[in-house]
């Protein structure tokens, strides 16, 4: 009998905490066969953790006989509270010939917990318990939708609301050199950039028009299964059936640095830019989506992206996706956010229950008026959630068949283009240059392709300003209110407490105010400068005064 490596759930702890002399060994008798006699041996990673992070159990098995380990044996698990929360989670082997699986639990409370495991391998079973307890370390833990405030974010370890900052990084994982990664991580993390889009799969070749090549220190070629032809772009001859493990590891290993600095990354199954996949729909494909649940989801800095232009490479893309986000949103304990981001629109997601957020790319400008569009068509479904333009233009890339184009191809225009979607209560995900290049002088970037950059590169410190300007107040609790001032403004406004507008142009406008007493300030976009006006008081339209300079856009802030 052949069993499915993915069961109903699995779990897992970090790499750098070591194993506490918890083991418990379970004997399989030698058979009539003659088959050798093997052992399984559970080591448990640490009797207590924070909460959000994970309890990694670990099943050594001696004497491994399964023909293929990623199909013929299964570990499975479940994991509870006192008070009765209870969660089913998947294990997955990690060891190419069978002698290991793991398995992750983490908590999202503290408290004790008791845990069960179960192996099975045709008609083999064990099963082993154990306890762990989780502690309060007060850490941010998952990104999840604000109920309350559902067109925003917030973390659920401590409530504090998610101002969401992306960038793409798609080949981030093809940096041979794992400081690349980690360095690329702090000084994106340092530029308030707080989201990453990162592929699992891929191979491409370099027709963006940019200074990318592959070379000793970087590829395109993205390996997460074995390949007899690993550096081939066209033809990897992948086996689908069998994972390469050393690659899981090292995407681990960057889940858990950037989790460390509260850097959220948007794991990307797939991209269309890639000749090789998984048949769709096949046993192959939901083999590779379940085993990528199961190994990742118990960091708690992940959201599930299901493919990159997933309706370029899918026959019936919409009837795929919500197959899959379904599969994914079942088999993912945590429930992490889940999306996925086509070529075209998103309106036969919006009111399915796996889709948790929209991630669009829209390109032509301006967006602001195309993001409170959005808003309205979701909001006419019944469900409200979050809106994000995933791509609207690259720093020094643009599409020439965009209807703005070449006015999008720059630095500029694209941070203009944030805080418009910003100011419409959307949220934005951009991209660096890429011309400092990789593998092309002075090979010194990478930007969007793969993430590396160095310190000629200043764009993401206008995206900082904004970050600085919106988290000043409380942007969740606001909504657009651009029928509240003039002259081409934009107005974000819980009104009578809060009024925040924009002025793309710079120049005056008039504000409806309602009663009440209001500090006023101008905020420089350019340079993150705030520069006091006077107490204004509501009631009546207010006229703002001149802008501390002209030639440029200006913020103002009421409170």
């Amino acid at each position: 009998m052949r069993f499915n490596l993915f069961p109903e759930r699995w779990l897992i702890v970090p790499r750098n905490v070591r194993f506490i002399p918890l083991i418990i060994v379970a004997s399989l008798m030698t058979s009539e066969n003659g088959l050798a006699q093997k052992t399984i041996t559970l080591a448990q990673s640490a009797a207590t953790v924070p909460a959000y992070e994970f309890v990694e159990v670990t099943l050594a098995v001696t004497s491994p006989d399964a023909a293929n380990c990623f199909t013929d044996a299964t570990v499975k698990g479940q994991f509870e509270k006192a008070v009765g929360l209870s969660y089913a989670v998947d294990g997955f082997c990690d060891a190419a010939d069978g002698s290991m699986f793991r398995i992750r639990f983490m908590p999202e409370a503290p408290g004790d917990y008791s845990y069960s495991v179960t192996y099975q391998q045709d008609e083999f079973t064990r099963t082993f318990s154990g306890k762990f307890t989780a502690t309060d370390a007060h850490r941010r833990g998952v990104v999840r939708v604000d109920t309350q405030y559902p067109w925003h974010f917030l973390w659920s370890g401590t409530g504090e609301h998610y101002f969401w900052n992306g960038t793409t990084t798609y080949w981030l994982m093809g940096w041979k050199d794992e400081a690349v990664v980690s360095s690329s991580i702090d000084r994106l993390h340092n530029l308030k950039v707080n989201r990453m889009r990162v592929l699992i799969a891929s191979r491409a070749s370099s027709f963006w028009g940019e200074p990318i090549v592959p070379g000793d220190n970087f590829t395109f070629n993205l390996n997460p299964w074995t390949a007899r032809k690993p550096d081939s772009t066209e033809d990897p001859q992948f086996d689908y059936a069998r994972f390469n493990l050393p690659y899981w590891q090292k995407y681990e290993r960057m889940l858990e640095y950037a989790r460390a600095r509260d850097m959220v990354i948007s794991v990307v199954f797939d991209i269309a830019d890639s000749p090789a996949h998984p048949a769709t729909g096949s046993e192959d494909e939901l083999r590779f989506y379940r085993y990528c649940v199961a190994r990742l989801a118990a960091y708690s800095n992940v959201t599930w992206d299901l493919g990159n232009e997933f309706d370029v490479y899918h026959q019936q893309p919409n009837e795929w996706a919500n197959m899959m986000g379904a599969h994914v949103k079942e088999w993912d304990p945590y429930k992490h956010l889940t999306s996925a981001h086509p070529t075209n629109d998103i309106h036969v997601y919006r009111t399915s229950p796996w889709f948790d957020m929209t991630l669009q790319q829209y390109w032509a400008r301006p967006l602001h008026d195309w993001m409170l569009s959005e808003r309205k068509e979701q909001s006419a479904t019944g469900r409200i959630i979050p809106q994000v333009n995933e791509e609207y233009g690259y720093e020094d890339h643009y599409p020439i068949w965009s209807p703005s184009y070449p006015d999008g191809a720059s630095a500029d225009a694209d941070r203009r283009a944030a805080w418009e979607m910003s100011m419409a209560g959307g949220y934005q995900t951009t991209g660096e240059t890429a011309k400092r290049g990789t593998n092309v002088w002075p090979n010194t970037g990478g930007g969007w392709v793969n993430g590396r950059g160095d310190n000629s590169m200043v764009m993401l410190a206008g995206y900082a300003h904004m970050v600085d300007f919106f988290t000043s107040f409380e942007w969740w609790k606001t909504n657009p209110h651009d029928e509240l001032v003039s002259d081409g403004a934009m107005c974000l406004a819980a009104p009578g407490h809060i009024y925040a507008i924009y002025l793309p142009r710079g120049g005056k406008t008039k504000i409806k105010l309602d009663p009440g007493t209001y500090q006023a300030s101008w905020f420089n976009p350019r340079s993150g400068k705030t520069t006091p006006i006077s107490v204004v008081h509501g009631g009546q339209e207010w006229t703002t005064p001149e802008e501390p300079d002209a030639g440029g856009d200006w913020a103002l802030l009421l409170k």
